[in-house]
C-alpha cells in the first residue's frame, strides 16, 4: 500500500529520477520556462520553488546548499543573482503550470512551466 506516499516515481529509479530532476532544473533556468509532461512537472515545481527560496537569503551557506543540490555553478549563481531578486515581496507560488496539448502518440498531457511574475507583469503593460 502506498500510504503517505506523495513523492511521484516516474516510473524510474532513484538515481534517474533525481538526474531527470536536475536536468529539467537546470533547462528551466536557463531558458525561463520549459515544456515537459504533466507528471515530470509537478514533481519538479516544488524542488525549484525551493531553490527560488534558498536564493533569496543570498548568503555561502544557502549558496553552497543550490550547488550542492544541482550541481551546476553557473546556475546557481544565476538563480541567486537574477531569480531570486524578482521574487524578494513574494512568499512562495513562484510558478505556474499551463497545460498546452496532449501528444499524438501516446496521449500525454504537455504542459509549460512559467514563473508568475513575468506574465503578471506583460498583463499590466498591455492593459
Amino acid at each position: 500500500m502506498r500510504h503517505h506516499k506523495k513523492k511521484l516515481k516516474i516510473n524510474r529509479d532513484k538515481a534517474h529520477r533525481k538526474a531527470l530532476i536536475r536536468n529539467l532544473v537546470i533547462s528551466f533556468f536557463k531558458y525561463g520556462k520549459i515544456s515537459t509532461t504533466e507528471t515530470k512537472a509537478k514533481r519538479v515545481k516544488p524542488y525549484i520553488e525551493k531553490l527560488i527560496t534558498l536564493g533569496k537569503k543570498n548568503n555561502l551557506h544557502a549558496r553552497r546548499l543550490i550547488i550542492k543540490k544541482i550541481n551546476n555553478i553557473g546556475t546557481a549563481e544565476k538563480i541567486i543573482k537574477d531569480v531570486s531578486p524578482m521574487f524578494k515581496d513574494i512568499n512562495g507560488g513562484y510558478l505556474k503550470i499551463i497545460k498546452i496539448n496532449t501528444r499524438k502518440g501516446d496521449g500525454a498531457t504537455n504542459v509549460m512551466i512559467k514563473y508568475v511574475i513575468n506574465n503578471d507583469s506583460e498583463k499590466k503593460k498591455t492593459i
